[in-house]
């Protein structure tokens, strides 16, 4: 296989917060997708049915961005990377209307510039969701690792790709099933492919032109997705920020622990509350999730 590359450079915002970026990265301490240190993330993905990767190198206020693989040559990095790294997401105006806000101005001002690190793609974000859906966050790490282990796809540096669809769709029940997957879980990563495939899902048309209502609609109408999934997904794989997360149980905690309430709120009060800062609801969750974790979830 003939491996070829292409690299650019980025300046990114003052206020770019590589740490969070590389954090949210290094989630998996196996290293098995991705592999960081404190200036750089590695991480393997799918193109055309081939697996490459992507390497971000930071150098204070820039940043270099190089793709690895047998297809890198007409692969569109710099759409990906600004994508990747949120630069395209509105957080100045959400802080600046929300930076005096009695109950979150002093959690904003303490991040300023924060914003959510994307998925590679909209498919991993919603297998990573299903994947999520009520455990932990250890454990989802440790099934998501165990998935691309199973997929097997080989990328540069020593690297295994997060699988597109077609590689989960070849995997048996059983084989999946020895991730950690849950039975349920199964039929909605089962129904999630079959939407695809057959076109009732346009997961690529959708990123490039995002519809948020009827992303909603049709990713609900799949038995085992509900709201906290869709909303999960929207935000990660689509760069959506108002989706509302108050399924959330880290949005809920946090949120206790920021009004200083005697116990942690329930979905309806947190919905209330989030209502408050659309079209901004899911990065408002992002600064909830920060409070307690960089690489939120």
């Amino acid at each position: 296989m003939t491996l070829n590359s292409k690299t650019l450079e980025l300046t990114l915002p003052d206020n770019f917060r590589r740490d969070d970026f590389i954090a949210f990265h290094s989630r998996d301490s196996h290293s098995v997708a991705e592999r960081c240190d404190e200036q750089s993330v590695t991480k393997a993905v799918m193109h055309q049915h081939q697996p490459m990767t992507l390497g971000f190198h930071f150098d204070q206020s820039s940043l270099r961005v190089q793709c690895e693989g047998e297809n890198a040559a007409d692969f569109a990095l710099q759409s990906v990377a600004e994508t990747l790294l949120g630069l395209d997401q509105g957080t100045a105006e959400f802080e600046a209307q929300f930076s005096q806000h009695p109950e979150v101005g002093a959690l904003l001002q303490q991040r300023p510039g924060l914003r959510v690190p994307q998925s590679a793609t909209p498919f991993e974000a919603l297998l990573w969701a299903i994947i999520g859906q009520q455990i932990s966050v250890i454990v989802a790490i440790n099934i998501r690792r165990r998935l691309i282990q199973a997929a097997n796809q080989a990328a540069p540096n020593n690297l295994l790709a997060f699988p597109d669809v077609e590689t989960v769709m070849a995997l048996s029940d059983e084989r999946l099933r020895e991730t950690g997957l849950s039975r349920a879980k199964l039929m909605a990563v089962r129904a999630l492919c079959d939407g695809i495939a057959s076109g009732e899902l346009p997961l690529d048309d959708w990123l490039h032109k995002p519809e948020a209502e009827l992303i909603y609609q049709r990713l609900l109408a799949l038995k085992g997705i509900g709201p906290w999934t869709v909303n999960y997904a929207l935000l990660r794989g689509f760069n959506s920020l108002d989706g509302s997360l108050h399924g959330d149980v880290a949005v809920r905690k946090n949120l206790g622990e920021l009004l200083a309430l005697n116990s942690t709120p329930d979905a309806k009060f947190t919905e209330h509350w989030l209502a408050q800062f659309s079209p901004w609801r899911a990065l408002m969750a992002a600064h909830l999730w920060a409070r307690a974790n960089a690489a939120g979830y």
